[in-house]
């Protein structure tokens, strides 16, 4: 078979305007080469198929094509050398230009210490790498095809064995879905909660306004419970006795048990009791978000409040904090009574993860690489986590920081009405950080504390040393 534009690796879509167009077919083509060219649809050095090639494809005469490149070439759009073929010629392309964007208050953040998202630099690009080669190597080929809406078997076999392990799941692989992050687990599940007639979930005081909103888009409302100075309160989740007022209506509640976000305290024993005597008696559900279970550094890790009652608590997990946000990868780990529904909705919600990485997290689950990733960053986040702690008692000891025993971020308690003072320092010092008031559920009946959430386990390696002196500046 002869030389074919496909052959050649171009695929381009040319309106010649046929015999009828004005100057005929080879005029035609010679302005749709051109305006591919000017346009950019054909980079500088792009090798066109020969006019043979191309006169097939387009159902013309050879030499209209001939013609046309003789024209181009003529031009300056195109080179033709023997041996070479026809190429597009190289030539200096202006950029495109861009609409401005605003610039906040003292220029573009220089230091990011956000809460939320790991030091992306220290991902394990070379062993993700190895990983993906033995993955993709073993791969049945079924793996390339539409497969499981449970997700990659594979992945939930290494999970379940994985999360027993470290985590105390009681985990069945049948009854792990694999989820691309959080979030797309969290919809699904406030979309099967309200088609079982479910209207409210109860919420912690702090939290992620972005989990409450998804919760709202599915026609939930979200009541805060009370929280105190030991945490969350779950003692009266159905009768709107936690603790004070708390939330009464409520078939369901989103916790944080092992680190609550953003204050840093567990869930204490006798109220994860609670929340789960709860659910077994009111037939409630507890959605559990185990987002940074791995990181402790002062205490022995807690284990998952879904180990009490695997029938009550759906465990949600991901490796967003352990390895990359950017992976997509998550799980959800569901009572028995909720897998076909969940599994319906999430066919029909049409979200996927990748096969292929899906397949890579299974090896480099069962490979041991992912232990030693997360040992590794539990050592460098301790480290940064003491850095933090030895600087704001030298530099700034009218603050405190609290809920670090564990977790990729730090509170920073602040002198009482300096909050938005102190984070409108930090936008001028071009410093990105967050005020707690930020992560306040606006129903919460708390104390109006003033705060920093500062998210260690942000920066780069190389950037944390300047973070944590721009911080140290703008501190009281």
């Amino acid at each position: 078979m002869g030389e074919t534009w496909a052959t050649l690796g171009v695929d381009l879509h040319l309106e010649t305007g046929g015999e009828a167009s004005r100057g005929g077919v080879r005029k035609g083509l010679t302005d749709a080469l051109r305006e591919a060219v000017r346009g950019g649809r054909l980079a500088p050095g792009t090798r066109l198929p020969s006019s043979r090639s191309l006169a097939v494809d387009l159902g013309i005469a050879r030499n209209t094509v001939a013609d046309a490149y003789a024209d181009l070439v003529a031009e300056g759009w195109l080179t033709a050398r023997q041996g070479s073929g026809t190429r597009v010629a190289e030539r200096v392309v202006a950029p495109p230009v861009r609409a401005a964007t605003p610039r906040r208050k003292g220029g573009a953040p220089t230091y990011d210490l956000t809460p939320g998202t790991p030091d992306l630099s220290a991902f394990p690009r070379t062993e993700w790498l190895k990983a993906a080669r033995r993955a993709l190597a073993a791969a049945p080929n079924d793996a390339l095809g539409y497969g499981d809406p449970r997700g990659r078997v594979e992945l939930r076999e290494a999970l379940a064995r994985y999360l027993a392990r470290a985590r105390g799941v009681r985990a069945d692989p049948d009854r792990i879905v694999v989820t691309a992050g959080f979030v797309h687990g969290l919809s699904i599940l406030g979309r099967v909660l309200r088609q079982r007639g479910v209207r409210e979930v109860s919420v912690e005081s702090y939290g992620l306004d972005v989990h409450w909103n998804l919760l709202h888009r599915a026609g939930l409302r979200t009541a805060p419970l009370d929280f105190d100075e030991l945490g969350t309160c779950t003692a009266g989740l159905g009768s709107g006795r936690s603790c004070g007022s708390g939330a009464g209506a409520s078939k369901a509640v989103l916790l944080t048990p092992a680190h609550q976000f953003p204050m840093g305290v567990p869930l204490r024993p006798e109220r994860r009791a609670a929340a789960v005597d709860w659910a077994r008696r009111e037939g409630g559900l507890i959605l559990e978000d185990d987002y940074d279970g791995e990181f402790r550094y002062d205490r022995q890790p807690v284990g998952a409040l879904q180990g009490l009652d695997p029938e009550r608590v759906v465990y949600l997990g991901t490796a967003s904090k352990s390895l990359a946000p950017g992976l997509r990868l998550g799980w959800m780990v569901l009572p028995s009574a909720l897998r076909d529904e969940v599994l319906g909705e999430k066919d029909a919600s049409g979200w996927s993860c990748g096969a292929l990485d899906q397949l890579t997290l299974a090896e480099f689950i069962t490979s041991g690489a992912y232990d030693r990733q997360v040992r590794a960053a539990r050592l460098r986040y301790r480290r940064r986590r003491d850095h933090l702690v030895a600087a704001l008692a030298e530099r700034a000891p009218e603050t405190r920081a609290t809920g670090i025993a564990a977790g990729l971020h730090a509170v920073v308690e602040l002198p009482q009405g300096t909050e938005q003072s102190v984070v409108q320092a930090a936008n001028w010092e071009r410093l990105a950080v967050q005020g707690l008031s930020r992560f306040r559920h606006p129903r919460a009946a708390v104390r109006q504390a003033d705060a920093l959430v500062v998210g260690y386990g942000t920066p780069a390696e190389h950037a944390w040393a300047g973070a944590l002196e721009a911080l140290c500046r703008v501190l009281p």
